[in-house]
């Protein structure tokens, strides 16, 4: 059986100096953190402010739903969350 022929690989050359390649800005939006955080901690003294009285409060017309707004500010929390840079 004859023998492959073995194929020599170019050598790698970078590209030329002249291109600089464009920085990326990444800055953190100030605001993000503090809003992310106050959301969770709203969403979490909702829910727990509901367990504790029994349903009377935060919003007693709500009933169960008090429950589904907490975990709403919980997921708005995590909603801005993604605008973290």
């Amino acid at each position: 059986m004859p023998k492959s022929r073995i194929r020599k690989k170019a050598d790698f050359t970078p590209p030329p100096a002249s291109k600089q390649a464009a920085t990326i800005k990444l800055t953190s939006r100030s605001w993000v953190a503090p809003v992310m955080l106050a959301l969770f901690l709203i969403g979490l003294v909702w829910i727990v402010l509901f367990y504790v009285t029994e349903g009377e409060l935060p919003i007693q017309s709500f009933g169960n739903w008090n429950i589904v707004a907490g975990f709403g500010f919980i997921a708005a929390g995590f909603g801005v969350s993604t605008q973290w840079k």
